[in-house]
């Protein structure tokens, strides 16, 4: 015995199959063990180090630079000391936005908190991060899980929409 299957295609599927058929073209640069300085009307803001930095060119659309090994920003004073650090575990900047999106085990210190995240978004334009959640630690001890989290470039103000936490109120508070 032997079965015959037949089938067809309409025009429109043809049409859609050539589309997808068609290759994305993209051009990727690779530098190993990155270096790079952000400065701000000639003074030195941050350094960020990267095991991998790729920059995509893509055929059609923006220019973007991927980190998929991680990257550490150090953020910088007036005095040329660090006061404060991000580290992320993959991370990418795209020029055409100015952001920069840090991803899994995303970590921001400074001198007054800790905040843990899995996604932080720094907007160049507004120079404000946002992150959908994540969990705040204060020098005093006090930590935070805040939701819609937003704050300073410089994390002197931050907010969130929503939260819950445990907090230390010192011996002889109220007396």
């Amino acid at each position: 015995m032997i079965q015959l299957c037949l089938s067809s295609c309409a025009e429109d599927d043809l049409k859609k199959a050539a589309r997808l058929s068609k290759k994305v073209a993209l051009n990727v640069d690779r530098t190993i063990k990155v270096d790079i300085i952000y400065s701000d009307s000639a003074k030195v803001k941050a350094q960020g180090f990267a095991p991998v930095l790729d920059k995509v060119t893509p055929a059609n659309g923006a220019v973007y630079q991927e980190m998929p090994k991680g990257v550490k920003i150090n953020f910088i004073d007036e005095q040329m000391k660090i006061k404060g650090s991000i580290t992320s575990d993959y991370a990418i900047m795209r020029d055409t936005e100015k952001t920069a999106t840090f991803r899994r085990n995303v970590i921001v210190v400074n001198e007054k908190l800790t905040f843990n995240t899995e996604e932080l978004v720094w907007d160049q334009n507004k120079k404000m991060f946002f992150s959908p959640s994540g969990v705040i630690t204060k020098a005093d001890g006090t930590v935070l899980n805040a939701v819609d989290f937003s704050a300073t470039e410089d994390f002197n103000l931050i907010n969130w929409s929503n939260g819950n936490g445990e907090t230390y109120i010192p011996d002889g508070f109220g007396k």
